[in-house]
């Protein structure tokens, strides 16, 4: 049966996630709704990333099988007629049948943007993290530098997370600022249930000073998520881009130019 992958945008904050649900009010959910009107048959989705309640995305991708016969143009513009206004597809392309939105994906990369300022912005409410201590980028990074690289993260799993392998290879965790934003940008070749926003936490106590930089260290090693920081807010995640081979023909997402589309900052370095 032919394959179809699509690329999606989401503002996730009334969404519980993505992963469908009872209650219909997943990302999921939605697609495969207008999925079914537009296509006027049930249809099952795979994706690439199942993001939490209140993550958005730049790249979320999803394959599915149909007998259905349209253009790519039509696969956007007629689906994106039926879906909320927070959720759009950007992209669709026919996909061989060895191509999965999942198992098919070389690495995936997450964007976290945070505001440091003494009050908090309703009109950002949602969009971005939050924290009124300063953070000092210098300790943050050389922090980060401990996490590079294969390692369990049980430390940074939570207790709902169902992969079977808590084994990880994060192959860049970069920090930049501009002004009272900061930018955490994070690839890995998958990633445990609510990690980043671990990561996140223990990143951030770091930065505020209440931990020393080998602290990450002894927490990464000690396997146990209870000697770890406190799940950051999803406000600011990002699903920001996923790595394909080549040969599928997918678009290539740069994270930094979606994020500077979305919000109009630019991060030196970044």
């Amino acid at each position: 049966m032919p394959r179809v992958a699509l690329g999606i945008a989401y503002e996730g904050s009334e969404w519980k996630g993505w992963q469908t649900q009872p209650s219909g009010l997943t990302v999921q959910d939605q697609l495969e709704r207008a999925l079914g009107q537009f296509l006027a048959q049930p249809v099952d989705t795979v994706c690439a990333g199942r993001t939490d309640a209140g993550v958005h995305a730049f790249a979320q991708v999803v394959h599915l099988d149909t007998t259905a016969q349209r253009t790519e143009e039509s696969w956007v513009r007629g689906l994106n007629a039926l879906l909320p206004r927070s959720i759009a597809i950007q992209w669709a392309r026919s996909v061989s049948d060895d191509f999965h939105a999942r198992f098919a994906a070389g690495a995936r990369t997450y964007v976290y943007l945070l505001r440091t300022e003494r009050v908090r912005a309703p009109l950002v409410r949602g969009r971005m993290g939050w924290t009124h201590y300063p953070l000092d980028l210098d300790m943050m990074r050389a922090a980060a530098n401990c996490l590079l690289g294969e390692h369990d993260f049980s430390s940074f799993r939570s207790s709902e997370c169902q992969a079977a392998s808590p084994v990880r290879t994060l192959s860049a965790l970069d920090i930049q600022r501009n002004g009272d934003f900061f930018l955490f940008t994070f690839t890995a070749n998958a990633f445990l249930h609510h990690m980043v926003r671990n990561l996140m936490g223990a990143l951030l106590l770091v930065g505020r000073g209440r931990k020393p930089v080998e602290w990450v260290s002894e927490v990464l090693m000690a396997c146990d998520r209870r000697r770890a920081a406190a799940t950051f807010a999803p406000d600011g995640l990002y699903l920001a881009s996923v790595d394909y081979p080549e040969r599928f023909g997918l678009p290539v997402v740069d994270a930094h130019q979606a994020l500077f589309s979305a919000t109009g900052l630019c991060f030196p370095g970044a």
